[in-house]
């Protein structure tokens, strides 16, 4: 059987699709599965093993000059890329019209059907055209999780069942040799996920800085990924900050693309960020994790992962004696360790061995 997904974008909306995969995979071991999705966030589908195809589009650039010439060649193979295969299955992950559009353009097998969202479910985009385009509109409780959503829906159209705790399937190379890790950071890093593409989920920089503090007196580097100049900008303060009293107390990571973001998140310790994409990484590499919320929004985008990842919600800010009393709770409840070395229940590291 042959089926293709379509979810383009953001970030955070393609991680919490990604159980999505695995569920499939488990449920129908020959299938071949294929991705649609935007060609700035492919990099992280690479890392699923799972996929056999990735098809990057650019509509967000393409839509800003559609009537131009290098536009219209690369949407043509882009149309011939996409059309390569026919499919068994087409599914509409995302409930836009672009999405709509990108599943109604696929070619389909003899019997084949294309499967997207009937209605629109609490907190998430949805236009119309997307259950008109379809051959099955498939109707998901309005109150569901953003990573439930689309594994009902995909379960619904291909007549599964899917296990309780989500596997978002991501692949990273393995833990580095104990050369790399003599090279390596002396302590083991928290990464703060400071950037978001929303200024209203931001946590205020005192915040991060006395919570980077707290984290350093129990015996952790902070670590300070960006995206963009002005998230540079910001791990730039973060880290000028931490490090007065002390050098190697924060480190301002280069720019990285995003397989290769994932893969340094991976051998961290742990992760403390805000609502947005990156944090969602985190969340699918299965790292301790608090994540910041501004809005009740978590019960819809944030970790469901037990003890070892949470939420912190509170307006206009979460406090730092609530992140960091969640983060002793979150690194307690899993095994957190960095290199050789590990931490102990109070989320403070031991000796290494």
């Amino acid at each position: 059987m042959k089926i293709l997904l379509v979810k383009l974008s953001s970030l955070g909306d393609v991680v919490h699709a990604l159980p999505v995969v695995q569920d499939i995979r488990a449920a129908l071991p020959n299938a071949q599965i294929d991705w649609v999705v935007e060609k700035s966030f492919a990099p992280v589908l690479a890392l699923c093993p799972a996929l056999h195809r990735v098809i990057p589009c650019e509509i967000r650039r393409w839509r800003k000059s559609p009537f131009a010439a290098p536009t219209r060649q690369q949407w043509n193979a882009f149309k011939a890329d996409l059309r390569q295969t026919p499919y068994d299955a087409v599914i509409d992950l995302q409930g836009l019209t672009k999405s709509a559009l990108v599943a109604r353009l696929a070619r389909l097998a003899p019997g084949g059907q294309r499967y997207a969202l009937a209605n629109q479910t609490d907190g998430s985009g949805y236009e119309a055209p997307t259950r008109w385009l379809a051959d099955v509109a498939i109707r998901i409780e309005p109150r569901t999780p953003a990573v439930q959503r689309s594994r009902e829906l995909a379960a619904q159209a291909l007549g599964y069942s899917f296990a309780p705790h989500p596997d978002f399937g991501l692949k990273v190379p393995p833990a580095p040799t104990p050369e790399a890790v003599a090279a390596g950071p002396a302590w083991p890093q928290i990464a703060f996920i400071h950037g978001t593409s929303r200024a209203d989920k931001e946590w205020p920089l005192v915040h991060w800085i006395e919570l980077g503090r707290r984290l350093n007196a129990a015996g952790f580097q902070i670590a300070l990924p960006h995206g963009n100049a002005k998230e540079l900008a910001v791990s730039q303060t973060l880290a000028a900050a931490l490090n007065a009293g002390a050098p190697a107390r924060a480190v301002v990571w280069p720019l990285l693309a995003l397989d290769a973001l994932t893969h340094r998140l991976a051998r961290c310790a742990g992760v403390i960020g805000v609502d947005s994409g990156v944090s969602h990484i985190a969340v699918a590499l299965d790292l301790p994790h608090v994540q910041l919320y501004n809005f009740d929004t978590a019960w819809r985008t944030g970790p469901d992962s037990g003890g070892r990842q949470v939420s912190v919600f509170a307006q206009p800010a979460p406090g730092v004696e609530a992140v960091w009393r969640a983060w002793l709770a979150c690194s307690a409840a899993g095994a957190v360790s960095a290199g050789a070395g590990g931490v102990n229940g109070a989320g403070v590291p031991t000796d290494k061995a």
